[in-house]
């Protein structure tokens, strides 16, 4: 599929789906039945090399994962991600909130953990300063507040006279990252597999 099917399909802004798929080496498309059998291999051989990128990677997340605990605040990041991450996409690492400590530990971890450039969107409502809410996520961030990307909020028409929480709108920050994607898995798998030996260990 185009990224503007992907994205006609799941109801998300290109921008959206091009981050997701923007790692992934461009293959023509052609129709499968007249594919030579050079080209039928070479696909083979391209997914499998991203599978053991992928499991090697998970691997490493496993191994790795008592050493990054060491500093407290990657659990607390892989307990976040849990609730607050993307999941459905094996190439991209995404946590979107509106909560600025929380964002901010998700990017210092994101930014230390992939050698890509992040992104960041940002969604708001139709009564919000755009702008106001740029500057005052990019400060919060660090980073220039031309960087965060602009997203409406599909019910911004529907909030007259309510109070609700996102005083500064929902902010994602994400990163393009096979690899991390991976090894976040493993972390996240040792991360539930201790809760599951500290409950054993606590009804001994």
């Amino acid at each position: 599929m185009t990224i503007d099917q992907i994205a006609n399909r799941l109801a998300l802004p290109r921008t959206t789906v091009y981050g997701w798929v923007r790692e992934l080496p461009v293959v023509p498309v052609r129709d499968p039945a007249r594919a030579t059998r050079a080209q039928r291999a070479g696909t083979r051989a391209m997914q499998a090399k991203y599978q053991r990128i992928r499991e090697d990677a998970y691997r490493e997340g496993l191994a790795t994962f008592a050493e990054r605990c060491a500093d407290p605040t990657f659990r607390d990041f892989l307990s976040l991600y849990l609730g607050e991450g993307s999941k459905r996409c094996r190439n991209d690492v995404a946590l979107c909130n509106s909560d600025p400590r929380i964002v901010c530990l998700a990017d210092r971890w994101i930014r230390r953990l992939s050698d890509r450039r992040p992104r960041y969107a940002l969604q708001y409502h139709a009564d919000q300063d755009v702008e106001a809410l740029r500057v005052f996520w990019g400060r919060a961030l660090g980073i220039p507040p031309g960087r965060i990307s602009l997203q409406r909020k599909s019910n911004s028409g529907q909030l007259s006279h309510r109070a609700w929480r996102s005083r500064y709108g929902v902010l994602t920050v994400g990163v393009g990252d096979t690899r991390l994607r991976a090894c976040l898995q493993g972390w996240l798998d040792a991360l539930q597999a201790s809760w599951a030996l500290d409950s054993l260990t606590a009804g001994a």
